[in-house]
């Protein structure tokens, strides 16, 4: 088949776009990267070389989180060859409304959390044909590079990801709606709904706060509320990010952050929290990911869905400790070959990590388990396969 991956201003997405295209060549399949931010002609990746791959039949298209698939011109290309788009959401398909109600004929898509997969049908079933589940996957570690033992580890625990301001975030709410309108009240009482009950998902809590509210709300205007909750999701995200890093930072646990904004984090004033770097490539954090014991993660509020945190660590040779969901409690088990933490009792945590560090034998087996369930069946090679499956089924 010949297939059309893009790269757009998301760094992380282009790494998936390379990455995936390797794989689609690996089954012999011809493959073309059309960069979105459109450079010069000369460049491999311009429109003008785009239109000279697009002067044959284009039999697929891949997108990360609708990136690619919204252009008018584009849309026309693919519809006029009957090109299968796949969608793949890395994020909450609750930002996306526009790419679920505006996009090409043959159209697939994937979500990364059984409650976005419902989300979608729920709201979206007249405009989006066919939507599935796809967990997050994992990068293969190359083998010429020799693995660090555990014991020899340059850091005892590292998070790799940035932090805003949960308040900031919230605030953003009053670029949508009208300060002061029961609607502005709606996303005020919905975040501390879900500061207050960690399981709720957004839509789970919209529900609740409309009850609080006394409000009488119909599917169509529930619909119209999630489309502005962008800002509510954020927040929520950083608050319970910069709760879990609070938490070890007054532990004493010796914690890395590899990431933007920790400078404005209450952890910048504690000696045992040390910031490596603001912002860096995606596949460059996986060799620091192989060089700590332990890689935390805090789901971004996917109650049901993966995380490629999880993943990398894992196949990085390092042991994730995150926080679950429905998807992680079916598919891994906690000492066996995960390791997990509860949001609602984060007091935990530190003697968990200080556990985890003495025994190393113990973490060491945690590590080989989760490493060859994930080299197994979550990586990028599972991916295209996933990918190739589902465009065979149209």
């Amino acid at each position: 088949m010949r297939i059309v991956l893009f790269y757009t201003e998301v760094e992380s997405f282009n790494f998936f776009s390379n990455v995936l295209s390797e794989e689609l060549r690996k089954r012999g399949h011809e493959t073309f990267i059309l960069d979105l931010l459109n450079p010069p002609g000369e460049n491999a990746h311009s429109y003008v070389n785009f239109s000279q791959f697009a002067s044959k039949k284009v039999d697929a298209a891949v997108s990360f989180d609708g990136l690619g698939i919204k252009d008018d011109l584009l849309i026309g290309i693919w519809n006029a060859y009957q090109t299968v788009v796949v969608d793949i959401f890395m994020d909450p398909p609750l930002r996306f409304h526009t790419a679920m109600e505006k996009h090409p004929q043959n159209y697939l898509m994937f979500c990364c959390d059984w409650d976005h997969v419902e989300y979608v049908k729920k709201y979206f079933k007249l405009c989006v044909p066919y939507v599935g589940f796809m967990p997050h996957v994992g990068v293969m570690p190359d083998p010429n590079i020799p693995v660090i033992p555990y014991t020899e580890k340059k850091y005892d625990v590292l998070f790799s990801g940035t932090y805003y301001s949960p308040e900031n975030r919230l605030a953003q709410v009053e670029e949508m709606v009208e300060k002061g309108t029961a609607v502005y009240d709606f996303y005020q009482i919905l975040y501390k709904c879900l500061v207050e009950d960690s399981r709720l998902t957004i839509e789970q809590g919209a529900f609740r706060t409309v009850e609080q509210m006394g409000l009488s709300v119909d599917q169509n205007m529930m619909k119209s509320l999630m489309r502005c909750a962008e800002p509510v999701d954020w927040a929520i995200r950083m608050y319970q990010r910069g709760r879990v890093v609070e938490e070890l930072a007054k532990s004493g646990v010796e914690l890395h952050l590899l990431g933007r904004g920790w400078e404005n984090h209450c952890s910048a004033d504690y000696p045992n929290v040390h910031r490596i770097d603001d912002r860096i490539p995606y596949v460059d954090t996986l060799a620091y990911m192989a060089d700590a014991r332990l890689n935390l993660n805090v789901f971004p509020w996917f109650k049901a869905g993966t995380h490629d945190r999880i993943f990398n660590a894992l196949l990085q040779h390092s042991l994730p400790l995150t926080d679950s969901s429905r998807w992680v409690d079916e598919n891994f088990t906690d000492g066996v070959d995960i390791a997990l933490y509860d949001l609602e009792h984060l007091e935990k945590l530190p003697e968990m990590i200080g556990g985890l560090l003495r025994d190393t034998e113990r973490a060491q087996e945690m590590i080989r388990k989760g490493y060859e369930k994930t080299a197994e069946n979550l990586t990028w090679s599972n991916c295209a396969d996933w990918i190739l499956e589902a465009i065979g089924q149209m």
